[in-house]
């Protein structure tokens, strides 16, 4: 038998009980979203050279009520907290450690977005770019004709219905078609037909539209543009220059398409390195990892206008989507990545914290729980940075 844990639960599955028709679903999901790589073919995205740098481990607030309490009630699987990038505060779950690589769900894109930065910054991508232009299996797409930065800010108008647990939906589909989910007869061989498939909706840079598959062809551009697979890219040109401790990895497709928008998998520690490489304005160790003016951007926020109506403002008034990065225009600058069943990457430039925090939440998102999940992090920013 194998036993996983949940906060506050403990529980046994039969060996093969947890599969890809149910790995997402609860009360499976706390066991899958931590072993993805034995249910879906997973790559590597190597570190390169394990860092020196242990971080320093406080487990002082493991034991403070509080901070469990609304762990909890997030359904937390663990949170790392960094204050001017020294580790302050760490919890697990039971079933979780620090070695544990977690699948980020969405806050995937923001790895993604963090890399399309490094490109631009470095000449090789332009925001005016044409995405069709750079990819030409994408002009006759939803894509062909969006710019860069329509697709950094969720801003192409696509078909694509992103309804969680419908599975006529787009969203179903791709899943599908990533090896997310069992194949059916008439789905697209990989994620680059899939994307093909996609037709707009109308003018591009309107209203936001969340949509997981613009972030896939924003990892399709990455891969044009360096000439190395998306996981290769990440490896190279982000994960190999945080100073991580750990290999990450990230599903991909029988086409070999890593999953950008939702499939890379990392330890909570590592996980809070992305975070701190935010707050520190794109430096790592002295070194400029992503362009001091893109990360400034993203601290500075989008355009709310183009946000207003979501489930994000519901929450969050004023917010914005900037860079695959949801701002929450709060006093404190706030800025995260986020995705389903409770995956986060809080950064407070006024306090100087990151928060990271895997969770597998039995829902995969409602205004509930983003609001349960803000009351967490701003909880451990003022606990942490005393």
């Amino acid at each position: 038998m194998s036993t996983t844990h949940g906060p506050g639960l403990e529980r046994e599955f039969a060996p093969g009980e947890v599969n890809l028709s149910n790995w997402q679903d609860p009360p499976w999901n706390t066991w899958g979203l931590s072993h993805t790589s034995e249910i879906v073919p997973t790559a590597v995205v190597s570190r390169l050279a394990r860092s020196d740098d242990v971080a320093e481990t406080s487990l002082a607030c493991a034991d403070d009520p509080t901070w469990v309490e609304l762990a909890e009630a997030t359904a937390a699987r663990s949170l790392v907290v960094l204050h001017r990038g020294r580790t302050v505060g760490e919890w697990y779950g039971a079933g979780m450690c620090p070695t544990t690589r977690h699948t980020l769900m969405s806050v995937s894109k923001s790895l993604c977005g963090l890399v399309i930065g490094q490109l631009i910054g470095q000449g090789l991508l332009r925001e005016d770019s044409v995405i069709g232009e750079i990819v030409p299996r994408l002009k006759k797409s939803a894509f062909g004709e969006a710019t860069i930065r329509n697709a950094l800010d969720m801003r192409v108008a696509v078909e694509y219905d992103e309804t969680y647990h419908d599975p006529a939906a787009h969203v179903a589909q791709q899943d599908r078609v990533a090896g997310w989910r069992p194949r059916l007869p008439d789905d697209p061989a990989d994620t680059y037909e899939f994307l093909t498939t996609l037709r707009a909706s109308g003018p591009h840079g309107g209203p936001l539209q969340y949509c997981s598959a613009t972030t896939d062809a924003l990892a399709w551009v990455i891969e044009a543009v360096t000439g190395q697979r998306y996981h290769e890219a990440l490896s190279t040109r982000l994960w190999s220059r945080l100073r991580t401790q750990d290999d990450a990895g990230i599903t991909v497709d029988p086409g070999g398409f890593a999953f950008a928008n939702g499939g890379f998998a990392c330890t909570t520690r590592d996980l809070a390195r992305v975070g701190q490489l935010l707050l520190d304005r794109g430096v790592v160790d002295g070194h400029q990892v992503v362009p001091e003016a893109f990360a400034a951007d993203v601290l500075a926020g989008g355009d709310a206008v183009a946000a207003a109506g979501s489930h994000f403002q519901a929450v969050h008034e004023g917010g914005s989507y900037r860079s695959q990065w949801w701002v929450t225009g709060d006093d404190h600058g706030v800025v995260y990545g986020a995705g389903i069943h409770g995956q986060y990457l809080w950064v407070d430039p006024e306090a100087e914290v990151v928060v990271a925090k895997f969770g597998a939440h039995p829902e995969a998102v409602s205004a509930e729980a983003l609001r349960q999940n803000a009351a967490l992090m701003r909880w451990s920013v003022a606990r942490h940075s005393r």
